[in-house]
């Protein structure tokens, strides 16, 4: 049997009736959860921006920040070759051979491998490019070609800089007279994935073998979720501010300053180009992007600045797209907050599947997650997005851990009901360990389809910080037990470390929060200034780094950089810049150096036979879940849902209704305009998709999502049972033609199934 999608997001929570709020009762204040010592606060060490003559490209024109519209569905054509006939006449066959084999070479290759190959599945390992003709004269205005190390590389504002990659590596460019927008070269090719950062790591357009290839790593952390410790400058600007929520709250106010403007400037400044092409240089292959709900949009009661990081976004994918480097796209905050940590938006309580307004916000987290994998499986991005990191480090020890995974099972089901089944349908799935540990999720939902276990190794917060200059001998205390990754990828599936980093201690400012000064006070002097670091210190940070890669296999570093303090001028949470390491020399730049090191110094664990079973990378049996966690998750909502006051009845718990429009997002704007054979999809890849998306219950009124945990619990439903019509979607908000459809794939999945029209005079939320 089939997996079903439910029509409506808010199916599973329609019979769970919104109630008032009883406001005779006051409101629980904000825990400062993010200051505990046991805690995993603010754990991405983020940079601030500064603005420099050589860093900054103009804003995103203003005609890309606008809602999705519909688009032609015309297919892209594929870029022709230029046939040059060479034998006009069979008289001197040497010459003739010969000749023939130049142009080959010269020509045929480079045009078969950039331009035909990107749609094919095929692995290059090749490591040369140029352009022009092979004459020294420049191409067409508007032809896609490759580059490789020494290019030089014209950006959107019109500066350059020189492509260095020792590693092979080839980035789709075109010529310098075309204009740039949006990370796009060639506008009439706008989504060409023939490109890859170094010989080791296949083309975009060709497949990537999990257990074969691996993954080495960056996140770019602090550039659309802002905290603290990487964008220290900022918080230093709006004394007060210690979340994203509080510093857009401050920013806002300062219209003097620009306001919000000052986000959008953050944006387009932080990273550059320029940073991508060096992460590919740096022999790294993968990214991962943290990214906030309010990208897609926020409701009134949120400060945050909506929708204006999306067009920058997309900017960065392009560029990934141009340098061959994939993307493991991270949904970094949700409604409510999942952890209470900084970087999930707000600071305090948890309200996702937790307290009073646990459910609400969990259907509003499931229609972003629905929203954003329409977008990324449409085929102009699923290259370049591989990876979906749906809820990040959501704190199991509050939520439950029958609770989060009730939610991963419907999830999972939404998500694959939109892609399709098996392996080349949409994106794999991440779902952080929610600091249980990797052991924790042995055995997790068998039979799903591509699900990845994402796991967080930080010393920094462990309890167990060293503030003793670190020697080469230190790393064996600390990493023995995690020399043992093969055991992960045995009994869950593929496994990687989404973030960890050189920090052994806490030290850094505002790493552990805005108003925590151990973390930067006197006894983390030494390590807030790498300036002051010795070469017997540098060698054991790169002995510890390399120790940290190999033992994880498939790494992503947190974070790529980190921003200047605006007192000093300088980095200090540097334990968390790979920018910076590689400039000082602990990080090494060829990461595949750190193999073997582990073993090399006495320290072996399990090996992975890098052979995973089939229905962990979408072959036979994928979707297919086995019965038994289907019974014990498949009912949604979950109960009991922690963080209410003793008594409560769950089924008066508030939820929202599904009969909002959509607010899909819309695909890149490509300055000069290409073709109309270029289809740049309209931002949603399932045309039967039709659901509606959750708003409030007309006359309803709610506890504060941000802060509803242990409210007080409604004490009638809203509206009242009496005559309570059925809330039904019977008109359509996306109907549009699929750029390309998903194979029907039948599976023996059992998936909680919702019909669209559900009465609302019982108070049950089982499901059948």
């Amino acid at each position: 049997m089939s997996s079903s999608r439910p029509d409506s997001l808010a199916d599973p929570f329609v019979a769970a009736i919104n109630t008032p709020l009883d406001l005779s009762q006051s409101l629980e204040p904000p825990r400062a959860s993010y200051l505990s010592p046991s805690s995993e606060t603010a754990i991405s060490p983020r940079d601030s921006y500064a603005d420099t003559p050589d860093n900054v490209s103009p804003l995103v024109p203003e005609n890309e920040k606008r809602d999705a519209i519909a688009y032609t569905q015309e297919s892209r054509e594929e870029p022709g070759l230029r046939r040059r006939s060479i034998l006009r006449r069979p008289l001197f066959w040497l010459i003739a051979f010969a000749a023939v084999t130049i142009v080959v070479l010269a020509v045929v290759l480079p045009v078969y491998f950039v331009v035909i190959k990107h749609h094919n599945n095929s692995t290059v390992g090749a490591s040369a490019g140029g352009s022009g003709d092979g004459n020294g004269n420049p191409p067409p205005p508007g032809t896609t070609t490759t580059g490789g190390n020494g290019s030089v590389i014209t950006t959107a504002d019109g500066t350059k800089f020189t492509y260095l990659n020792p590693f092979g590596g080839i980035s789709v460019v075109s010529d310098e007279s075309l204009a740039v927008n949006c990370g796009v070269d060639n506008p009439n090719d706008p989504f060409n994935n023939g490109a890859y950062p170094n010989s080791w790591t296949p083309p975009l357009n060709s497949s990537w073998t999990w257990g074969v290839d691996k993954v080495y790593g960056v996140n770019l952390g602090g550039l659309f979720v802002l905290e603290p410790f990487i964008t220290p400058a900022l918080y230093q600007k709006y004394p007060g501010s210690v979340d994203e929520w509080t510093l857009s709250t401050l920013m806002a106010a300062d219209t003097a300053s620009g306001g919000l403007q000052q986000l959008e400037t953050h944006y387009n400044t932080f990273i550059t180009e320029q940073d991508i092409a060096e992460i590919a240089g740096a022999g790294l292959n993968w990214i991962r992007l943290p990214i906030p709900f309010w990208a897609v949009e926020k409701w009134d009661f949120e400060p945050f600045l909506e929708k204006v990081c999306w067009p920058y976004i997309l900017r960065v994918l392009q560029w990934a797209r141009k340098y061959g480097i994939r993307v493991n796209l991270d949904l970094h905050t949700i409604p409510g907050s999942q952890n209470g940590y900084n970087h999930s938006g707000k600071s305090g309580s948890i309200n996702f599947l937790n307290g009073v307004m646990g459910l609400a916000n969990a259907q509003r987290a499931l229609d972003y997650i629905r929203i954003i994998t329409e977008f990324i499986s449409q085929p102009e991005w699923v290259d370049v997005v591989p990876v979906f990191s749906i809820v990040n480090e959501a704190l199991v020890s509050t939520i439950g851990t029958d609770q989060i995974i009730t939610f991963y099972l419907l999830a999972h089901d939404m998500i694959r009901n939109i892609t399709g089944y098996g392996e080349g349908h949409g994106p794999y799935i991440a779902i952080h360990d929610g600091f249980l540990g990797t052991a924790a999720w042995a055995d997790f939902l068998q039979g799903s389809d591509r699900i990845i276990l994402d796991t967080h190794p930080y010393f920094a917060f462990d309890s167990q910080s060293d503030w003793a200059p670190i020697a080469t001998w230190y790393w064996l205390k600390r990493w023995r037990h995690l020399a043992t990754a093969g055991v992960y990828q045995t009994a869950f599936g593929v496994t990687i470390a989404g973030e960890f980093s050189d920090g052994y201690n806490d030290c850094g400012l505002y790493l552990t929060g805005v108003g925590n000064t151990d973390s930067y006070g006197t006894t983390c002097s030494l390590f807030l200034d790498a300036s002051q670091w010795n070469s017997s210190m540098i060698a054991g940070l790169n002995e510890f780094t390399l120790a940290s890669m190999d033992a994880l296999q498939n790494w992503f570093f947190w974070t790529w950089k980190v921003g200047n303090s605006s007192t000093t001028n300088s980095v200090q949470s540097p334990l968390w810049s790979y920018q910076l390491g590689l400039q000082y020399g602990w990080i090494p730049t060829d990461p595949r150096t750190a193999v073997g090191t582990c073993a090399a110094l006495g320290v072996t664990g399990p090996q992975f036979d890098g052979v995973y079973l089939p229905y962990q990378t979408g072959g036979p049996g994928a979707g297919t879940i086995v019965a038994a966690s289907v019974t014990s998750y498949g009912q949604y909502p979950p109960t009991p849902i922690n963080g209410l006051t003793a008594g409560a009845i769950q089924s008066l718990l508030p939820t929202y209704t599904s009969t909002s429009a959509v607010p899909t997002l819309p695909p890149p704007t490509l300055s000069p305009s290409p073709s109309p054979s270029v289809n740049v999809g309209n931002g949603w890849f399932d045309s039967g998709d039709t659901g509606l998306a959750p708003t409030q219950v007309q006359g309803c009124t709610y506890p504060n999502a941000w802060d509803a945990v242990s409210s007080p619990m409604p004490t009638a439903l809203c509206p009242s049972t009496g005559g309570a019509t059925p809330v039904i979607a019977t008109t359509p908000v996306i109907a549009t033609t699929p750029v390309i459809a998903p194979t029907p794939v039948t599976t023996t999945s059992t998936s909680v199934t919702t019909s669209t029209s559900v009465t609302t005079t019982s108070a049950t939320t089982s499901l059948p």
